[in-house]
């Protein structure tokens, strides 16, 4: 053998250590998902949107770092593409995919329970608030007008606010009610804090709408706050 030459078993076996350690785990993570979707943890599931968005190489870190600052995958897809952004490795590509499915989810819910009687499926409903509005930036109000068989007819985001407060005027909602000919609404906000306990002023701010409503035989069924933490509605804590 020539000086300087390296055997084939022993070339072949350079290779492979040089092989990098995610060769074949896009493989391996796409037929675990197809077997047991459930089961996969946020950071994987988010691993199998960055394959589409990037088509070769380790998205693993992408994935635990944004998961460890946005907190899950839902708070991922819901961050303003401004944060998203800001975390390396994350280009256009990414944030429009993530924009898709942030999309994709709100209308998902949405079907869920438009043209339906919402008051026969509430859970849906609550299920739609959340996925639009529990993991938003800044306070936004919502107003969800139904008709005389509490099918909605209307889905409107009347105020964007801060991330601790939306100014609310009472008369441009009962006005906007009139407009759509709505017989009923469920007013609907969101706390970014996470935490969907009512404040004084939300509860007052609920009254005199039902105040405004009631003599021009407009229903207010509920006022839903939703958060991270969940959903309080004031009609299932005796608020209305």
């Amino acid at each position: 053998m020539k000086p300087g030459s390296v055997k084939p078993s022993r070339a072949k076996n350079a290779g492979m250590s040089e092989a990098p350690h995610y060769l074949g785990h896009r493989q391996r993570l796409r037929k675990r998902f197809g077997q047991t979707a459930d089961a996969v943890p946020d950071y994987e599931l988010l691993e199998l949107v960055l394959f589409r968005s990037i088509a070769r190489g380790d998205v693993k870190g992408i994935a635990k770092t944004l998961i460890a600052r946005f907190g899950s995958f839902a708070e991922v897809v819901a961050a303003s593409p401004e944060l998203l952004g800001e975390t390396k490795g994350v280009g256009p590509a990414i944030v429009t995919d993530l924009k898709l499915i942030e999309q994709a989810a709100k209308r998902v819910a949405l079907g869920a329970v438009k043209n339906r009687q919402v008051l026969g499926s509430y859970a849906s409903v609550v299920e739609y608030c959340r996925t639009a509005m529990a993991f938003a930036e800044i306070e936004e109000f919502r107003l969800l007008f139904l008709d005389k068989k509490n099918g909605m007819i209307g889905d409107e985001v009347m105020q964007r606010g801060t991330v601790d407060h939306t100014p609310v005027y009472p008369r441009e909602i009962i006005r906007r009610a009139l407009q759509l000919n709505a017989s009923a609404v469920i007013l609907v906000h969101n706390h970014p804090s996470g935490d969907p306990t009512p404040s004084r002023a939300d509860i007052e701010m609920t009254r005199e709408i039902i105040s405004l409503a009631e003599p021009l035989g407009i229903v207010v069924h509920d006022h839903l706050i939703v958060g991270r933490k969940g959903h309080a509605s004031f009609r299932a804590l005796g608020l209305l």
